[in-house]
């Protein structure tokens, strides 16, 4: 019995693997570059690249168990539908795939609605799989540091309100539902979980809890988006600051709520309260000063 995780090198994927591994799964950590790797002890790192059919039908082999994170990326859905095609054609009946939230809602924004595809493509051909639909993360407002520097918070989130979410609930609640199907004596029925955090935040709320965790005043920077995309140009490349553009727009006009009973859920998967964004700013300010 075989976890394979997809994603594995990034933000969360790095926090699966670990998570999985602390918990005695056996784990194959899929990695373009292995040599680039460095994952707990007992996790062995498979060379491969999504968009390379032999290698990946090579790192499906005698998985029971997928885990599919796709990066944004210009062909990420080519990416998702191939990888699990491939699984299916593995035998594999077990998965976890990381969506988005209102992936159904935001329809014009090119990484949701790519990931919607792929959450059809699983219900159309029943695919036994968990689909986790995770709200913005509160790690990226850790890229806010040279704009609080200059007393701002400069994401143009609204005033809709975002249920962000911290990146290691996320992990937890993946690594719970990967053993959940991995122990399962038959393959489980399909279900979605929105992963979300505890608290609507607004451009407003989240500059107070950011001059409470620095300890000097921090102002919102408003709602204009073609000026978030224009900085986002120097160190993204232009169709993925477009991309975030366009998200920011339905921040500003749909936002990421919860649904009912969501953080309930969660909370009994998680066996604890969900982390707050305070308690996120206050852990990465303190950060900052060390």
């Amino acid at each position: 019995m075989t976890i394979l995780v997809v994603g594995s090198t990034g933000t969360v994927g790095k926090k699966v693997v670990a998570g999985l591994a602390a918990k005695g799964a056996k784990v194959h950590a899929l990695a373009r570059d292995p040599a680039k790797t460095d994952f707990p002890a007992g996790v062995t790192v498979v060379k491969g690249d999504l968009l390379d059919i032999e290698s990946m039908r090579a790192a499906l082999a005698g998985v029971s168990t997928l885990f599919l994170l796709n990066a944004v990326t210009p062909d990420e859905v080519t990416q998702a539908l191939v990888t699990l095609n491939l699984a299916r054609d593995a035998g594999i009946e077990r998965v976890v795939y990381l969506s988005v939230i209102h992936s159904d809602l935001y329809t014009n924004v090119p990484h949701f609605a790519g990931k919607y595809v792929v959450e059809r493509m699983i219900e159309q051909l029943d695919i036994a799989a968990t689909i986790l639909r995770p709200a913005y993360y509160m790690d990226n407002d850790a890229s806010q540091k040279p704009a609080l520097e200059h007393g701002v918070y400069a994401m143009p989130v609204g005033s809709v309100g975002l249920a962000m979410v911290d990146t290691r609930d996320l992990a937890d609640v993946a690594v719970a539902e990967l053993l959940r199907r991995e122990n399962a004596t038959t393959p489980l029925p399909r279900q979605t979980i929105n992963v979300v955090g505890p608290d609507g935040l607004t451009g407003d709320s989240i500059a107070a809890i950011w001059s409470e965790a620095l300890g000097r005043p921090i102002a919102y920077g408003g709602n204009d988006t073609a000026a978030f995309e224009q900085a986002m140009k120097a160190y993204a490349p232009a169709w993925m600051a477009y991309d975030m553009r366009l998200m920011a727009e339905r921040f500003q006009s749909v936002g990421m709520k919860p649904d009912a009973g969501d953080v309930d859920r969660l909370e009994q998967i998680l066996g604890r309260p969900l982390r707050s964004y305070k308690a996120f700013a206050m852990e990465t300010a303190k950060g900052w000063q060390g």
